[in-house]
């Protein structure tokens, strides 16, 4: 019987041939007796597919006896036990999706691509997000002894567009809210540009009102958030408790009851498209527009990446003056300035 993959040698390096395809692949050794050893398991493997899964099966049961049969529900359960807080809540509800339901019971090491291209197919992109962490974290612990999907096989992640608060509908937003506390929230929102869970923790003490500096922990990544503040946030950081948490009913609540009497207020006034986090982007688009340094921009909103900083403010539609008006303001910079050198002497 005619072999798939043939052996060559290249100086002095081995490599096998597909003889269907024509692809050389190398064997990264320079032994004979190893060479042919990989070759014999290339075509054992061609030849005999279900030979090569069982064969799979014993090799991997003598690390680990629970190989065969753990199913993807147990890589599910396993991840949940690093996670804590809300980053817990949400895992627990991205499992809960019913396109899971088809891989749950599965055991891992038997999977198939057509396994996982059924689940994609019914699931949505919380779906793909999350399937690409259940099969990474197989790998890592070796649990999956090889990709169900090679990484240019998978379908694109496409998010919605995102999009920021307007000034005007900010100020509707504010006009309609009849809770003093609620209303002073979404004012620091807009001022600040925070996420929301972070400038629902705010208290009294991080404000200093000699430099005007509102200065708080990041939830998120840890980092610390150093924000000056000029007098449309003043009036309204005064008219807040001066001692303990500024929003006291707003601390306590769960980013998903902050969001949904966002989205209430919103559809009150009709408007659509936004959700608490498009503050952030309405900063960041702001600063842009207005010519603001995007290191400061960077540093105020907790961006460690320029990349992502980017991203909140790719929408800023930035008016560039004429240069001629720019050069009248800030004088010009294109003449060359001659400074006379002395005469060298002996």
């Amino acid at each position: 019987m005619k072999q798939r993959f043939t052996l060559f040698r290249r100086a002095k390096v081995f490599y096998c041939e597909d003889t269907t395809t024509g692809q050389q692949v190398s064997l990264r050794t320079k032994d004979e007796c190893e060479a042919r050893t990989l070759l014999h398991s290339r075509n054992e493997a061609f030849r005999q597919p279900i030979l090569n899964l069982q064969m799979a099966r014993t090799y991997l049961s003598a690390n680990d006896p629970e190989v065969a049969k753990r199913p993807w529900q147990a890589a599910m359960d396993e991840m949940a036990t690093a996670k804590t807080g809300a980053t817990l809540i949400r895992h627990d509800r991205a499992m809960a999706d019913k396109a899971f339901d088809l891989l749950r019971a599965i055991p891992i090491v038997e999977t198939q691509p057509i396994h996982f291209l059924k689940v994609l197919e019914a699931g949505s992109v919380s779906t793909n997000t999350f399937l690409r962490r259940i099969h990474n974290f197989a790998l890592d612990l070796g649990w999956l002894p090889w990709p169900v999907l090679p990484k240019k096989r998978w379908p694109e992640i496409r998010f919605k567009e995102k999009r920021a608060v307007t000034w005007t509908e900010h100020q509707a937003i504010v006009a309609s809210e009849l809770n003093p506390e609620r209303r002073a929230y979404y004012e620091c929102c807009w001022h600040l540009g925070a996420a929301q869970t972070d400038v629902a923790n705010l208290s009294a003490e991080d404000i200093d009102w000699q430099t005007k500096i509102v200065s708080f922990q990041r939830q998120k990544t840890g980092t610390a958030s150093i924000i000056r503040f000029g007098s449309d946030l003043e009036g309204v950081l005064y008219s807040l408790p001066q001692t303990g948490p500024l929003f006291p009913h707003h601390r306590n609540k769960r980013e998903t009851h902050r969001s949904r009497e966002f989205r209430r207020c919103c559809h009150r006034l009709g408007i659509n498209g936004i959700t608490l986090h498009s503050y952030r982007y309405a900063w960041a688009e702001r600063a842009k527009t207005c010519g603001y340094p995007e290191r400061f921009a960077q540093e105020a909103l907790g961006h460690a990446s320029k990349a992502v900083h980017r991203a909140y403010a790719k929408r800023a539609r930035v008016i560039i003056p004429p240069l001629e008006d720019y050069e009248k303001k800030h004088g010009p910079t294109g003449d060359a300035v001659i400074i006379p050198m002395r005469a060298a002497t002996a």
